[in-house]
């Protein structure tokens, strides 16, 4: 690729990509035309959306109904004091916008639904899961599987945190394979309820992009059949081997999820 497909502001910018020979012209291109759905503007959703911009992926969209509090600012490190009360995602875009003003970000303030979700994720070439919640997750996780999109799922919770890649339609593995059924209501605590060492999300929000990254450029050893689990205690990385399931119910060899009326009444990120 010719660098004079970059404007001399994009090769400045993006040098440090350019120069190395596993990205380079063509590899900073392919960021810069890609579309990457971020669920959820909170811990995991900051870093990544804060490094994908940084790297510049070209569109980011970003799917949040809250707004900032306080108590987010410990660790989501996107948002800020002045922009308390305002919408996530506005807020995410503000800080996307002072990093980068090349990306087009694009806020879906609203709850992810069984409803607007299939919409929103064919819009996207890959997806990153940042939710807090199990509802979602599986919504997420259904939703990418029946729209072939491949998502980059992260989750944490108070010293540990997880990261996997689920390549989306054909022959999985899913979500589904590593949890088939959704804990009952309260018996995994929230965040809010266990705590969080804000740090956490640093390292698997970073994690997470690059992963992100690596998928969209097709860089390296994927994650697909590998769950990466960090201990911040112990200091320590585990990997655990998965594959898919040909019971489970979403990507199986006889599968019974064929579309996501499963998850009506149910709300996400």
């Amino acid at each position: 690729m010719s660098f004079g497909e970059f404007s001399e502001e994009q090769l400045h910018r993006y040098a440090r990509h350019i120069v190395m020979p596993e990205v380079g012209g063509t590899g900073q291109r392919r960021l810069l035309e890609s579309r990457v759905l971020v669920v959820g503007a909170g811990g995991l959703g900051a870093p990544l959306l804060m490094y994908l911009a940084a790297a510049g992926v070209g569109t980011l969209g970003v799917v949040d109904n809250d707004r900032v509090e306080l108590s987010n600012l410990q660790r989501q490190i996107i948002h800020a004091t002045e922009r308390i009360g305002v919408a996530k995602t506005e807020s995410a875009r503000a800080a996307i916008e002072a990093i980068n003003p090349g990306v087009e970000v694009r806020c879906h303030t609203e709850r992810l639904e069984h409803g607007n979700a299939p919409a929103i994720v064919a819009a996207y070439d890959l997806v990153c899961d940042g939710s807090d919640n199990f509802p979602t997750r599986y919504l997420v996780n259904d939703a990418c599987h029946l729209a072939g999109k491949p998502l980059v799922s992260a989750a944490m919770m108070r010293f540990d945190g997880q990261l996997t890649t689920f390549p989306g339609g054909g022959a999985g593995p899913c979500y589904r394979c590593l949890f088939p059924d959704r804990p009952p209501d309260g018996m995994v605590p929230s965040c809010a309820e266990a705590g969080i060492f804000g740090a956490i999300a640093g390292v698997m929000g970073t994690l997470q992009t690059a992963e992100v990254i690596k998928e969209l450029l097709g860089l390296g050893d994927r994650l697909v059949g590998t769950l990466l689990i960090y201990d911040a205690l112990a200091a320590r990385f585990h990997h655990v081997a998965y594959e898919r399931d040909p019971g489970c119910a979403l990507c199986g060899d006889a599968p019974t999820i064929r579309d996501l009326s499963g998850h009506a009444g149910e709300s996400g990120a």
